[in-house]
């Protein structure tokens, strides 16, 4: 090779590690997953969207109540996976390096998390409820697939029925209660929401790059999601503590949506990495790119919302009123506008790139694994091979 040969090399590279979206060793699919919850995460919040009823067509555009956000943090697993070895994970002194990153990381976002909500914006905030689950993930980082998978099971099906027995209790009727809620996310409580992100760690832990194994996590999850679904409609309300523990209600945290919603999420996984292995993968560059930076693009959403939402009325809810507007279609464009320009002549997300440059400045050595994404947990952003 001679020096101007090995010098283009070293510039694509360079040009590589700004604009991870564009290269060739990327998890494409991890992206638009995390590009569709986005958008369906948008249209929860900004859409009058009836409950969904199954045998109502009518109705199925409530399938993002509750399955956006649970899918967010199944893929916030398969990145916390990624980071920490992929299928052969971390050991020794990387490993160490990974789980602190981790934790820095999940400190930053929990900030993030408070300061947005100090806006004020009426939807639950999803971030303070994230680093927690990070702080909970680093203890299972040298876990293999298989344990994962089978812990992520063992918790989805057992910590549904605490997890009533918690929410029956009169504190978060309260002020203090209110406060604690929303301070650490427990409208997406970590006690059973942890096996979201276990089950995408395990998913990390297979190999995703192989087609056949993309469309097994696909079958599973359409296996799980059709079961809790169908459980759902036969059992969904019974109850316990005087609570729904078994029901499948979209932010429940009840044992059938923990079935159907996660199974709903492993569904898109696999789907999402199968057809981003043929050329759509270039069609859906621009959902891509708002997937590659979620955090600015969720960030993004709650001070752009702060910003243009109405004076409050007495006697008015607030989220109604700014349904009113039609907000959903000028925020959702101009979020995908963004992500794509910024994606392409930049790179990484400004808050993505922001916390991952805090967390290797905080903690150094030789940290995760080269072949990994530091996009989806909502502060990273790395290839992933």
């Amino acid at each position: 090779m001679t020096t101007a040969e090995a010098a283009d090399v070293t510039r694509g590279g360079r040009m590589l590690r700004r604009r991870p979206l564009l290269s060739p060793t990327r998890i494409d699919g991890i992206d638009l997953a995390r590009g569709l919850a986005v958008v369906g995460m948008l249209a929860a919040h900004l859409l009058v969207i009836p409950d969904l009823v199954w045998t109502d067509p009518s109705t199925y555009g409530g399938v993002v109540h509750g399955r956006s956000s649970i899918l967010f943090a199944t893929l916030a697993g398969v990145s916390i996976g990624l980071i920490s070895g992929g299928p052969v994970p971390l050991s020794g002194p990387r490993l160490a390096t990974s789980r602190l990153r981790l934790l820095v990381r999940a400190g930053a976002i929990w900030i993030v998390g408070v300061i947005l909500l100090l806006l004020a914006v009426p939807v639950y905030m999803i971030l303070p409820a994230y680093a927690i689950l990070f702080v909970l993930a680093a203890a299972f980082l040298p876990l293999r697939a298989r344990t994962l998978l089978v812990v992520a099971g063992a918790v989805g099906v057992v910590a549904p029925f605490p997890q009533a027995a918690i929410d029956a209790l009169p504190f978060w009727s309260t002020p203090e209660g209110v406060d604690l809620s929303n301070t650490f996310g427990w409208h997406y409580p970590f006690l059973t929401w942890i096996a979201f992100v276990l089950a995408g760690m395990g998913v990390a832990r297979l190999d995703l790059r192989r087609t056949a194994t993309a469309g097994a996590v696909a079958v599973a999850g359409a296996v799980l999601a059709m079961a809790g679904t169908a459980m759902d409609l036969v059992w969904g309300e019974l109850e316990v503590f005087g609570q729904t523990p078994f029901t499948g209600e979209a932010h429940s945290s009840g044992l059938f949506e923990v079935i159907g919603s996660g199974g709903f999420a492993l569904l898109v996984i696999g789907l999402c990495v199968i057809v981003c292995r043929t050329p759509l993968t270039w069609v859906a560059l621009p959902v891509r790119a708002v997937g590659s930076m979620p955090l600015t693009a969720y960030a993004g959403h709650i001070v752009v919302w702060a910003i243009t939402r109405p004076a409050p009325e007495p006697g008015t809810f607030e989220l109604d009123v700014y349904r009113d507007l039609s907000p959903f279609w000028p925020m959702t464009l101009g979020i995908i506008v963004f992500c794509t320009v910024w994606a392409l002549l930049v790179g990484r997300g400004p808050l993505e790139a922001g916390i991952d440059a805090l967390a290797r400045l905080v903690v150094r050595g030789g940290g995760e694994a080269a072949s990994v994404d530091r996009g989806a947990t909502f502060g990273t952003d790395k290839l992933e091979r």
